[in-house]
């Protein structure tokens, strides 16, 4: 007897090549090159391709380390401090020093606000511009027309009755949410200057501790604007739940739009100075011990939280990257300071060869990108991770690890309680963030927001911390130390979009190897040597489409809005590598260029 499929009879296929290069609305130059099914209504191959070479694990080389935090800042204008935060980290176990507590307590409410900044900044006027009324008009007319008669759950919260009304307040320039966030933006940039003396690179941060001068009314004046904040981050959580609920109910199916394989990782954030020493020996009780939880979690679950074993299982894997590869170079570190054996594509071990070429996007190479990767051991699998945009690895990790419990912030075991006091607005609220069905687009948006009130949560707890101490006199905030001529060190930290690590070698008392892995080439990397593709492409490819256009009118929304959910933060500097430095022409103009023809 016949069964009947109830699957939709598959029509024949007619590909279309199109690309986005640049993607705009992010940070750096980022290319999607796709193939689309458009009778099917399906992308059937992605690929990701930047043309920005990260130069600084080049010239880095040679240098004192105390410079590094204050260059490895300058690799993005955006996330800046977060490198020197890392860098910071670093240095201090290659040192040997532990800072003060109340310089740890400073450095995290500096990274709080930061991360209250940044992703403001991002969902609020970058990525809801993708869920604005002008954009859903453009690409899904019907829908807009259903949310203009679709009530907000939560409009006695933040005052939208419908979800249309929403939409229109996240039209750019122009929408309420929209101007809203860039005055929050402002208030939470001015909280990282006053514990971290200058927003994106850092002036008063230093391994051993930091410059900053720490008094009551440092704290007040933070305390102040966190207040202020707090009424914003207390709207904007039930505001993203109403539009995001929305688009799972009137798009059946759109759960599959950026859904991956949960391949999340997170490297933990905000030190606890009781317990941290930044010894590398006792790595795995201290990591443990941060206020958002490392952890790598694949297929829901969470397989280890053990800073050691994160290090220990990172590769760096090249395959469609513009490199050479560097096996037969000289390898730094064989073992760690606990013995185990270190792998020669570890990022302690890795030389940097660049080799410009012409992309190929026909099984050849076509990114800068590399491809890192964490070696699986139980399985032999080299993992893709991504970082969920930062937030939902960081939720999903802690909520798994049941850790954190601060009072302001839970960890239950399946999801993370947020507490917020009173602010002038809104009594005391409470949110929680449970783990998700999905790992896709909505998700990675929707931890965004929840995050936000997770900073502004955790930046009260470190403020009783701080205050704690200097009412008891412990105002000290900086321990002395001596550059040694050989050492090793490492750092982990979480950048605003995700993991966050920088290697150092030190020889001779000078770097001999360093190398930043910031989150973005962990999301955005190209097949590596095993054709496994990476997290941008994967979400991507065999995804299906929603936008009502055909190919003539065709916008991308689904596909951008998944790239852009992930927070690609491309370096802001280009590096060009010329081989040995040969001239290719000489110009000079004071109008940068104007005379020059052609």
């Amino acid at each position: 007897m016949a069964v009947r499929s109830t699957k939709p009879q598959e029509k024949a296929r007619q590909l279309v090549e199109m690309s986005w290069d640049p993607i705009t609305r992010i940070i750096g130059n980022l290319g999607i090159y796709t193939k689309i099914d458009f009778a099917n209504r399906e992308v059937v191959e992605c690929k990701s391709t930047s043309s920005l070479f990260r130069g600084y694990s080049v010239f880095m080389r040679g240098k004192d380390p105390r410079d590094a935090h204050f260059i490895t800042s300058r690799i993005c204008g955006i996330c800046g401090d977060n490198h020197a935060t890392c860098s910071v980290y670093a240095q201090n176990m290659a040192y040997g020093i532990k800072p003060p507590p109340l310089a740890e307590w400073i450095i995290n409410l500096g990274e709080a606000a930061e991360y209250m900044f940044d992703h403001t900044l991002f969902q609020d006027n970058l990525v809801f511009v993708d869920y604005c009324e002008q954009v859903v008009k453009e690409t899904n007319p019907s829908l807009l027309r259903r949310a203009e008669h679709t009530e907000a759950p939560h409009a006695d919260v933040h005052g939208y009755r419908t979800i249309a009304d929403i939409m229109r307040a996240f039209n750019p320039f122009t929408g309420q949410v929209y101007k809203e966030a860039l005055q929050m933006s402002r208030l939470t940039r001015e909280m990282f200057c006053l514990m971290e003396g200058r927003h994106v690179h850092p002036s008063t941060l230093y391994p051993g501790g930091v410059g900053t001068m720490p008094s009551p009314q440092l704290f007040t004046d933070y305390l102040a604007r966190l207040i202020k904040v707090l009424d914003f981050v207390k709207k904007i959580v039930p505001l993203n739940d109403d539009v995001f609920d929305f688009f799972y109910e009137a798009l059946p199916g759109y759960e599959e739009v950026g859904r991956r394989r949960v391949l999340l990782g997170c490297w933990g954030s905000f030190q606890d100075p009781n317990v941290v020493d930044y010894d590398y020996r006792t790595m795995s009780e201290w990591g443990r011990s941060m206020f958002v939880t490392p952890g790598i979690v694949v297929d829901g679950r969470l397989i280890t939280t053990d800073l050691v074993d994160i290090n220990l299982g990172m590769r760096i894997l090249l395959g469609s990257s513009y490199y050479d590869d560097w096996e037969g170079e000289e390898l730094f570190v064989t073992h760690d300071p606990l013995g185990n054996p270190v792998d020669p594509r570890h990022p302690w071990n890795q030389t940097t060869l660049p080799r410009p070429q012409k992309r190929d996007l026909n099984g050849g190479k076509y990114s800068w990108v590399m491809s890192p990767r964490w070696y699986h051991a139980e399985t032999g699998e080299h993992l893709a991770l991504d970082t969920g945009g930062g937030p939902l690895a960081r939720l999903w990790a802690t909520a798994l690890a049941g850790y954190v419990d601060t009072g302001y912030v839970r960890a239950t075991g399946q999801s993370v309680e947020i507490n917020l006091p009173k602010s002038a607005e809104f009594p005391e609220t409470r949110f929680e963030w449970k783990i998700p069905k999905w790992s896709n687009t909505i998700e990675r948006n929707r931890a965004r927001s929840y995050f936000i009130a997770y900073s502004a949560a955790m930046a009260f707890h470190f403020l009783d911390q701080a205050m704690n101490e200097v009412r008891a006199g412990r105002t000290k905030v900086f321990t002395d130390f001596e550059v040694p001529e050989e050492a090793i060190g490492c750092g982990f930290h979480e950048a605003v979009r995700g993991v966050l690590s920088h290697h150092l070698v030190i020889r001779d008392g000078k770097i001999a190897n360093y190398h930043p892995y910031p989150p973005t080439p962990w999301n955005a990397s190209p097949r590596d040597s095993y054709g496994t593709p990476g997290p941008y492409e994967d979400a991507v490819q065999g995804m299906h489409l929603f936008e009502e256009n055909g190919p003539d009118e065709f916008k991308g929304i689904d596909i951008m809005r998944t790239v852009r959910s992930f927070d690609p933060c491309l370096p802001c500097g280009v590096h060009m590598y010329l081989g040995g430095g040969r001239v290719i022409k000489k110009v000079h103009s004071p109008t940068l260029g104007a005379t020059v023809g052609g």
